[in-house]
């Protein structure tokens, strides 16, 4: 397995991998207690990105905000209240601080920030909202992920939590990318794999066997998914 120290401990992009290949059929796991999870992530993580990179400049609309802060309280804490803030805001507001914290990136301190003047829009909803449209710098603030990382418990859904725990998950994409073939490692992946490694850890799934590195089921066979190093643990 990944090691005593958790995933984030275990620097064999292998691993990573076969955890990555596992998202779905966690999803589908937490999703059978969790209704609406399945169609809220697809949507999350397959369509709104795509719906974002098409548009000449990257914003939200009001009911794309709504249906991200679904997401966000089904996949994690469910926090209604979050949903009536947001819903306070105008299609004209949230569509203009969309479209300028997506202009502040790289700077994702500034870009927070931005998000913040929202209703309803903390350093979490907002690290979901820059996730969508720049995965390859911005991580969501998900409460397993952070949990994940030392140091950062007890959680704190503040912007200094925040940039500490997205420093943790780049500090992990830079190592797994020095040591896998292909490179392509981001904040985006690194919090979905954590996410799904202490979920598949929560519910006991039987899938969670196929993070063995030493095992015959660990990758899916090619180049790049085998570990080029030694595995350690920190």
């Amino acid at each position: 397995m990944a090691g005593k120290g958790g995933l984030y401990a275990c620097e064999d992009p292998a691993s990573w991998k076969a955890i990555l290949n596992i998202y779905q059929d966690v999803v589908a796991a937490v999703g059978s207690k969790k209704k609406k999870l399945i169609a809220l992530d697809q949507w999350y993580q397959e369509e709104l990105p795509g719906v974002l990179a098409g548009r000449e400049e990257k914003y939200l609309t009001k009911e794309e905000l709504l249906r991200l802060m679904e997401w966000k309280v089904t996949r994690g804490k469910f926090r209604p209240r979050l949903q009536e803030l947001v819903a306070v805001n105008s299609s004209e507001m949230v569509e203009e601080h969309t479209r300028k914290a997506f202009h502040r990136l790289p700077d994702v301190e500034a870009a927070v920030k931005e998000l913040n003047q929202l209703k309803g829009v903390g350093p979490a909803t907002a690290s979901a909202v820059l996730a969508a449209g720049a995965p390859e710098i911005v991580a969501f603030m998900a409460d397993e992920a952070m949990e994940s990382l030392p140091g950062l418990v007890p959680l704190q859904y503040t912007l200094r939590h925040y940039l500490l725990y997205l420093d943790g998950i780049r500090s992990c994409a830079k190592k797994l990318n020095q040591g896998s073939a292909t490179g392509t490692w981001t904040a985006h992946l690194v919090e979905k794999c954590l996410w799904a490694w202490t979920w598949a850890e929560k519910l006991h799934l039987p899938i969670l066997r196929i993070a063995d590195p030493g095992g015959n089921q660990a990758g899916d066979g090619k180049e790049e998914d085998r570990p080029r190093k030694k595995q350690r643990t920190k």
